[in-house]
């Protein structure tokens, strides 16, 4: 374990009695979060409060969600990589971490393994994780208009609440055409899980609300959400449709040469709760 934010529930809600426990939260290797060469590599171990300020200024909506995980001792606590590792559907970092086209780094002795992070969910309960295999890292490119990226978190308190769903958009748009489209929701799904035959209906399409509208329909192809008491299937399947609007209207006339400029960040590491953020020129 490294935060127990989740095997904790197993000892306080499930009153198992667990064995062997071996605490990885101190891991100093597990903790860094360092970017060069474009790339935000976030070990396993650091706590959401730790990766904030490096994750807002490289992307201010994902900086944006990870203020409304849980309360503050949570964020001091939780890890990222124990967010991606327990294989929740309702995890709201991977959802934003797919669109980003995160890879994962598994470890297991010398050997180092990297997988897409999408390809690391396989069904409820089940990643492709082999045994011995442990999250060491989770690397995520860097945009050069991190303002495509859109992180909307629904649920029924602003924080300390688990998301009915979680909605991440990262479309590219050239020319007035959209050229790439990655969309990930968790709350959808057995898994966090993209929404193909949206992006599929979105890409070569020009970028307008014509388009937008004739691509809602897909939602119905790619998710089938269950109701439980955060929210029913139709409210889940409303809002998922609703939440791409969204994100048109919000980046709609950005995509037409009006984005805002997005942070240099060539050389930053950060090491352990309370350290410092520096970044090169």
């Amino acid at each position: 374990m490294a935060g127990a934010t989740d095997v904790g529930l197993w000892v306080t809600k499930q009153h198992r009695t667990l064995k062997t426990l071996i605490h990885i939260g101190r891991v100093k290797a597990l903790r860094e979060l360092v970017i060069a060469g474009g790339v935000m590599r976030i070990g396993a171990g650091v706590t959401y409060s730790d990766a904030a300020a490096a994750i807002g200024k490289a992307y201010p909506d994902f900086g944006e969600l990870l203020r409304r995980i849980g309360g503050m001792q949570i964020r001091n606590a939780g890890t990222i990589g124990g967010n991606i590792a327990n294989g929740s559907p309702i995890g709201d970092t991977p959802p934003a971490l797919i669109v980003l086209a995160a890879q994962l780094v598994l470890r297991h002795g010398e050997t180092q393994r990297r997988i897409p992070l999408e390809s690391f969910f396989i069904r409820y309960g089940d990643q492709d994780r082999q045994p011995g295999e442990f999250v060491e890292a989770v690397e995520v490119p860097l945009l050069d208009d991190p303002d495509r990226l859109r992180c909307y978190k629904i649920s029924k308190r602003f924080d300390q609440d688990i998301s009915a769903l979680c909605g991440c958009f990262n479309i590219h748009v050239e020319a007035g055409n959209v050229v790439d489209a990655r969309i990930c929701y968790g709350g959808m799904a057995a898994t966090p899980l993209r929404a193909s035959s949206v992006e599929a209906a979105l890409t070569g399409k020009p970028w307008c609300m014509q388009s937008v509208q004739k691509a809602l329909p897909a939602f119905d192809d790619d998710y089938a959400p269950l109701s439980d008491m955060r929210a029913s299937a139709a409210y889940r399947q409303q809002a998922a449709k609703n939440l791409l609007v969204k994100y048109f209207l919000e980046t709609g006339q950005q995509a037409a040469g009006q984005q805002r400029s997005g942070p240099s960040l060539s050389q930053t590491r950060l090491v352990g709760r309370g350290a410092h953020l520096e970044a090169g020129a």
